[in-house]
């Protein structure tokens, strides 16, 4: 029983990390389509 526990502890917290990663790449992602606009944008006035 105790073992059982423990894995699904463990497997909850890498979810968690699993989210927390794919939000932050989300974002980064998005910085950098923001930025990339910004630069072309400027290019080009």
């Amino acid at each position: 029983m105790k073992k059982k526990q423990e894995k699904i502890g463990k497997k909850h917290k890498y979810d968690k990390g699993q989210i927390f990663v794919k939000v932050m790449a989300g974002i980064l992602a998005l910085l950098m389509v923001v930025g990339f606009a910004a630069s072309l944008i400027y290019a080009l006035i």
